[in-house]
């Protein structure tokens, strides 16, 4: 069975946590991993692609050192090996055009404002999961406990 993973970005180690925190719900079944720049995220999935473990989403935050949060989507975007992996920001400091080449270039899939609610943050994570998990081919019933529901019945047609 491939490794399904969860990456959150943010130069802020206390934002980090509070992230990580907040999905620990996933954490029996999906592996969420940690980085503190984009540059670390591209390292990271670079490993991951090469032991074949999937990356169903990266939750970044945007003003960062180095290298931008939509900078690091939009590549993501644009890698071949990446294809379905679901995109979210999650930041306090993104202009309107930012955030406009973020879902134009990146192909956002969900973005949220610092400070924000855990239980939203969750329920987005669950949704983009499980549409990860749909699209991808992958049996869903192994990680139904942790699965959203109504997005299982809107994506499968039985």
């Amino acid at each position: 069975m491939k490794k399904i993973n969860i990456i959150c970005v943010d130069d802020e180690r206390e934002v980090l946590d509070s992230v990580t925190r907040d999905l620990d719900y996933f954490s029996e079944i999906f592996n969420i991993e940690e980085c503190e720049s984009a540059i670390e995220c591209l390292e990271l999935l670079e490993e991951l692609d090469l032991q074949g473990e999937s990356v169903a989403v990266i939750i970044s935050d945007h003003v960062m050192p180095g290298m931008s949060g939509v900078d690091l989507l939009t590549e993501v975007e644009c890698d071949p090996r990446f294809i379905g992996t679901k995109k979210l920001l999650l930041t306090g400091l993104a202009t309107q055009a930012d955030t406009i080449r973020a879902i134009n270039e990146a192909k956002l899939d969900y973005f949220l404002e610092k400070v924000w609610d855990p239980q939203e943050l969750l329920q987005m994570v669950k949704e983009l999961v499980t549409e990860y998990i749909i699209e991808q081919g992958i049996d869903y019933k192994q990680y139904q406990n942790k699965l959203d529901g109504p997005t299982i019945k809107r994506l499968i047609v039985e």
